[in-house]
This record gives structure tokens, sequence and C-alpha cells, in this order.
């Protein structure tokens, strides 16, 4: 197996979960800094937005680090989907399919279902509720959160934070309810 075919594989768990377990002490050891992603944004605004919000009136260059983060996660991503793409459809469970067919969806041979995610269907009501509308409430909820799933399930968890763990359960909790009992009424409209 040459190294485009091994690094198209699906890492397990055991490889995957300590490389990035193993961040949180790197940044904390090597520069005193935590992990989080949501933050970038606020980074973003206090150094593109002019004006008089207190939000954003903050020495953001600190934080440039993050911006450079945020950034190689984008590069990475881009290389993966572009040079190291699986071609193979992607393998789910029968049952899952067998679900998802019931709703509809039948193209599974891309990450994203076309029948979800695309252009055409951003604008009908499906498409609206489940795009614009879905990612301001993930928006609300990070900023009430106080961080998202990276910065508290991640690096507040390793630190032992007590609002980490409430936040970690608010968010397992609700991905459990809107998956069981919210989107499969959206995906009958």
């Amino acid at each position: 197996m040459n190294f485009i075919e091994w690094i198209r594989q699906p890492w397990p768990w055991y490889v995957a979960g300590p490389l990035i377990g193993l961040v949180v002490p790197l940044l904390l050891i090597l520069g005193n800094k935590t992990f989080g992603v949501s933050s970038t944004l606020r980074h973003i605004c206090a150094a593109c937005l002019p004006g008089n919000i207190s939000f954003f009136k903050y020495d953001w260059k600190q934080e440039a680090w993050n911006l450079f983060f945020v950034g190689g996660i984008l590069i990475g991503g881009f290389i993966a989907g572009n040079l190291f793409q699986n071609p193979q459809p992607v393998q789910l469970n029968p049952r899952l399919v067998s679900e998802l067919q019931h709703y509809s969806i039948n193209n599974f041979r891309e990450p994203l279902p076309p029948e979800l995610f695309s252009w055409s269907t951003l604008f009908t009501l499906k498409g609206f509720i489940m795009i614009p509308v879905g990612g301001f409430l993930v928006g609300f909820g990070t900023r009430y959160a106080g961080g998202c799933t990276s910065g508290h399930s991640i690096m507040g968890l390793s630190n032992l934070q007590w609002p980490s763990l409430v936040a970690t359960i608010a968010f397992f909790t609700g991905g459990l309810i809107v998956a069981n009992l919210i989107i499969p009424y959206i995906l009958k409209i």
C-alpha cells in the first residue's frame, strides 16, 4: 500500500483520538494557549470591523495564531477533499440508508447528500431550515455556551472545567433530540 492509498483510509479512533488529544498539552506547554475554533470569528471581526463595539475591542493580534490554526484547518480540508478524496462511495449502515431513502435521500456517492446540501435545495423551505436557520442556531448556541465543541469538549474537559462538562452534556443532549425528534419532521417537508 502506497502513501496515497494509506492516507485515504479512515484512521482508527485509537490513532486519531490521541493525536487530537495531544493538541491540548502542546498548546498549553508551547504557548499557554487554549484550543477552540469558534473564537476565530470574533478575532476576524475585531480585525476587520470598524466601530465602537465593546465586544470587539481587545488586542486580537495576541490571538493571531488562532487565525493561522483555522487557516490550516481550511487548507487541510481542501487538500484532503481534493487530493486525498476516497473514490469509493460513503460507507453507511444499511439501516441508515433505508431510513434516508424513506426521506428521498438517495445519493450516497458524496459526503454531503445533494438532496439536502445544494444551491437548489437552499431555496426550499427544508433547505432554508437546514442551512441558514441551523447555522444561526449553531452560532447562537456557541456564543451562549461560551465556546464550541472543540473548545469545551476537547480543551475544557481535559482541564477539568465544570462549565465545559455542562456544555458538552448539553451539546450531546441537543444533538440526540434534534437528530431523533426534529430532523425527521424537517426531512418530510
